[in-house]
């Protein structure tokens, strides 16, 4: 996939996932690979900045496999900006697919 794309989108995924669920880095990074594939590194720069935001929480939590680790909780301000940004990307894509369609159609 395009890189530009997954850059678009990866912030929207992110929300949409810990929205879901409290998640840690690499478990998110898990779970995105499984429908979009990404580098792991792109995704904690991408946490620090919606931290700064206040668009995620952190907190430590104890693993049985090691040191604590650190989840990202989404906040109420968080929950909002992921909704405009549902509502923005399903309007952008249903544009594009309108513009693949016409033009698929006249040709």
């Amino acid at each position: 996939m395009n890189i530009q794309f997954k850059k678009g989108v990866l912030e929207l995924c992110v929300l949409v996932l810990i929205d879901e669920k409290d998640q840690y880095g690499y478990e998110l990074a898990q779970n995105i690979s499984k429908h979009v594939e990404i580098a792991e590194g792109s995704l904690y720069p991408l946490l620090r900045r919606l931290q700064k935001e206040e668009y995620l929480l952190t907190y430590l939590k104890e693993s049985s496999e090691g040191p604590p680790r650190k989840y990202y909780q989404i906040t109420s301000l968080g929950k909002k900006y992921m909704m405009e940004l549902i509502l923005e990307w399903n309007k952008f894509s249903q544009g594009v697919n309108q513009l693949i369609r016409e033009v698929k159609i006249s040709e």
